[in-house]
C-alpha cells in the first residue's frame, strides 16, 4: 500500500496518547478514500453508549478486530489498547472512529503534524467547515429511494436525467447554470431550472466528505456522514443520476419527537435544503448530555459541534412571576400573572384588551421584561390604519448607497423580521424574546401579517417569503403580546383566525387587578383614596363597560398638583364620555362632573344624593 499523502495524527480523548495513519489512494466499496492505521498504536479501551447506534458499522469493525487479535491490550500505555498490525479502513472517519470509539469525522479530526486537516489534501479542495444537509428521496417519481436505494446501498442521490455526462465536482454555478439551460431548456419552467441550478450546486461543488447528511422517511429522520466525492451514473429510471457515498447511521429518529427549530427548517420545500443553522441540533441527536459534555471538553479549547449541540439543548423557559414583581405592578394576585405566563408559554400570543387607561401597554412592556430577563429582549411597534405588511415585516424601502450615494429600493427588515432575526441566532435560542403590539387592532392584520397567519399557529413549519424569497420560521422564544382598545369598537371586527392564534385577557374597571389599581396606588404613595372612591362611582354610571374609565388617568403626579384632579377630569376624562354619549342628550357634567360625584359619595346628612339623566 503506497500513497502519496503525509503521515497523519490523531490524539485520543482527554489528553491521551497520539495514534498514526496515512490516506491512502485506493477507494473502498462506498466510493471514499481508505485509511490505513499504523501498527502499535493506541486505541480507546470503552466506547460512548451511543456509538453502536449512531456508527454501527465501525462498532462492528472494531469489535471484530479485538476478536481477531489486530486490537490488542497495550503494554507501551497502560489502561489502553493498541493496534497489533497495520489496520485499512474503508474511510479516515471509520479509521477515527474504531480508535476514539465514537462517532468522528476523520476529514477533519486527523492532522499532520504542523496541524494541517486531512480535508486540506483532497484532490478537491474542501473550502470551509463541515455543513448539514437535508436530502429528499421519500418520493422521487413515486419511488422511496431512501427505503429502496439509499439506506441499503449507503448512498445519496439527486436526479438529473437529462444532465450531460462528464460534470466535474469544480463546477462554479455560473457553468451549471449554462448546462441547465441547455439540457433542461424544453422540459422545466424558468423557476424550475432555477431552483434546479440551486440543488445540483449544491450536491455538487458545496457537499464534501466529512459533511453531515439527513434524510425522512416513513416519519424519520436518518443520518449520514458523506464519506466520498460525487460520481455521475446511470440509474434505474433516471432517477440517481448523481451520487455520494453515506455511512448512514442504524437509528431512526421519529419526526414528531424532534426539537421544533429542526422541525422548521425540514419543512422547507426543497429537494436539497442547508442544515447548517441547525447542525447542533442534528450533532446532539442520540446522544447524551454526558456524553456530549465529554467530547466538548475534549476538543482542548476549540469550538465543537458538541459545545455547540449542548447550548443548543438549554430548555427555553419562562420564569414564574414572583411577589415582588406583583408588588411592582400593583397585581391583586401573584397567581393572576402566572396565569398570563402560562397562556403565553402554551400559545406564545397574547392580547390584553380593555378600555383606555387600564394599563394594557404598560403591563404587556413590564412582564415581556421580566420573562425576557431585560429590556433588550424586547420591542415595541404601534400598528395603525396605514401600517402594512412591508412595515411590520419586509419590503421594498428607499435606501441610499453610501459609497455613491445614490437611492434605490432595497429589501428592508421591519421590527418581527429584525427581532426573529435575533431570536434565532445560535446561542439566543433559549432566551425568550418579546415583541409587543400596541393598539394591535388598528391595523388591517390580515393584510398585515400576510403568509405569518400559518406560522402564528404552526410554528413547526416554514413559508417561502413573498418578497425576499427566503424560507422563514417564526423562533419558539419569541412570544407576541398585543393591546386592543374596546372603546373604538375595533375588537368587534377581529376575525375568528385572530382569535384562535392569540389568547385574550380582559383587563376591565370591573374585575381585579385593575378594579383595586388605583386604590393600592394610592396607598403606596401614601394619598388620600378620595380619587379611587370618584373613578369607583363614575364607572358605576357608566352602562357600557367598554367605555368605563381606566386608573392611568389617576396615577400621574400632575393629577395632585394644586387643580390637577379637576384639570385632569375636564380635559382627558369628560371629553371621552361626552364622545361615549353624543347625539344622546345626556348632561356630562352633571352626571360625570366632579361635584356630582363628590355629591354621591358623601351625600350631606339627611339629603337625598342627586339625580343625574
Amino acid at each position: 500500500m503506497t500513497s502519496a499523502y503525509p503521515e497523519f495524527q490523531l490524539r485520543l480523548p482527554h489528553g491521551g496518547p497520539i495514534a498514526r495513519g496515512r490516506l491512502l489512494e485506493e477507494k473502498g466499496a462506498n466510493g471514499s478514500q481508505k485509511f490505513v492505521v499504523f501498527a502499535g498504536c493506541p486505541v480507546r479501551p470503552d466506547v460512548v453508549p451511543s456509538f453502536p447506534i449512531r456508527m454501527p458499522s465501525s462498532h462492528i469493525f472494531r469489535e471484530h478486530l479485538i476478536q481477531d487479535g489486530q486490537i490488542v491490550e497495550s503494554t507501551k500505555w497502560p489502561g489502553f489498547l493498541e493496534t497489533a498490525t497495520d489496520i485499512t479502513c474503508g474511510s479516515p472517519s471509520a479509521a477515527a472512529e474504531i480508535l476514539v470509539g465514537r462517532s468522528a469525522n476523520g476529514w477533519t479530526k486527523w492532522k499532520t503534524d504542523d496541524g494541517h486537516p486531512l480535508a486540506d489534501y483532497l484532490s478537491v479542495p474542501a473550502f470551509g467547515p463541515n455543513r448539514t444537509w437535508l436530502v429528499r428521496g421519500s418520493n422521487v417519481n413515486g419511488f422511496d429511494l431512501v427505503q429502496r436505494l439509499w439506506l441499503p446501498e449507503s448512498l445519496v442521490s439527486v436526479a438529473a436525467s437529462h444532465l450531460r455526462s462528464g460534470i466535474g465536482q469544480v463546477i462554479s454555478k455560473d457553468e451549471l447554470r449554462t448546462f441547465v439551460e441547455e439540457d433542461y431548456g424544453a422540459t422545466l419552467s424558468y423557476n424550475q431550472r432555477v431552483r434546479l441550478v440551486d440543488e445540483l450546486h449544491a450536491f455538487l461543488a458545496k457537499m464534501k466528505p466529512g459533511d453531515t447528511v439527513c434524510t425522512i422517511s416513513n416519519g424519520n429522520l436518518y443520518v449520514g456522514e458523506i464519506v466520498g466525492d460525487v460520481q455521475q451514473v446511470a440509474s434505474e429510471g433516471d432517477r440517481s443520476n448523481l451520487v455520494r457515498p453515506v455511512e448512514w447511521q442504524s437509528a431512526a429518529y421519529p419526526y414528531h419527537e424532534l426539537p421544533e427549530e429542526l422541525q422548521q427548517k425540514l419543512s422547507i420545500q426543497s429537494d436539497v435544503v442547508d442544515l447548517t443553522a441547525v447542525a447542533a441540533l442534528v450533532a446532539g441527536l442520540g446522544r447524551s448530555d454526558e456524553e456530549l459534555a465529554d467530547e466538548a471538553q475534549d476538543q482542548q479549547g476549540d469550538s465543537s459541534l458538541e459545545q455547540a449541540a449542548l447550548v443548543a439543548r438549554r430548555e427555553l423557559t419562562l420564569p414564574g412571576p414572583t411577589p415582588e414583581l406583583a408588588d411592582e405592578l400593583l397585581v391583586h394576585d401573584t397567581a393572576w400573572l402566572a396565569e398570563l405566563r402560562d397562556l403565553l408559554w402554551d400559545d406564545r400570543q397574547l392580547v390584553l384588551y380593555g378600555p383606555p387607561g387600564t394599563g394594557k401597554t404598560y403591563l404587556a412592556l413590564k412582564l415581556a421584561e421580566f420573562l425576557g430577563g431585560g429590556p433588550e429582549q424586547v420591542k415595541l411597534v404601534q400598528f395603525h390604519p396605514a401600517y402594512s405588511y412591508e412595515d411590520f415585516f419586509e419590503g421594498f424601502r428607499p435606501q441610499e448607497n453610501p459609497d455613491t450615494h445614490e437611492v434605490a429600493l432595497r429589501i428592508t427588515a421591519g421590527p418581527l423580521r429584525e427581532l426573529a432575526d435575533l431570536a434565532a441566532r445560535e446561542g439566543n435560542r433559549h432566551i425568550p424574546h418579546f415583541l409587543v403590539i400596541d393598539e394591535i387592532n388598528r391595523a388591517n392584520l390580515a393584510k398585515v401579517f400576510g403568509e405569518l397567519y400559518f406560522l402564528l399557529e404552526y410554528r413547526n413549519k416554514a413559508v417561502r417569503l413573498t418578497y425576499s424569497g427566503d424560507d422563514f420560521a417564526l423562533p419558539s422564544n419569541l412570544f407576541l403580546i398585543g393591546t386592543m382598545n374596546t372603546a373604538d369598537r375595533s375588537i368587534a371586527l377581529v376575525d375568528a383566525a385572530m382569535r384562535r392564534r392569540f389568547a385574550f385577557v380582559e383587563l376591565s374597571p370591573r374585575t381585579e387587578p385593575t378594579k383595586g389599581l388605583l386604590r393600592r396606588w394610592l396607598a403606596r404613595e401614601g394619598r388620600d383614596s378620595e380619587p379611587a372612591d370618584l373613578l369607583d362611582a363614575l364607572n358605576a354610571r357608566v352602562d357600557d363597560p367598554d367605555f368605563q374609565i381606566g386608573p392611568s388617568y389617576l396615577m400621574k403626579r400632575g393629577v395632585y398638583r394644586e387643580g390637577g384632579l379637576e384639570r385632569t377630569w375636564r380635559t382627558k376624562i369628560l371629553p371621552l364620555l361626552e364622545e361615549h354619549h353624543y347625539g344622546e342628550g345626556v348632561q356630562v357634567e352633571k352626571r360625570y362632573g366632579l361635584a356630582a360625584l363628590r355629591a354621591a359619595i358623601s351625600p350631606p346628612s339627611g339629603a337625598a344624593s342627586d339625580k343625574v339623566t
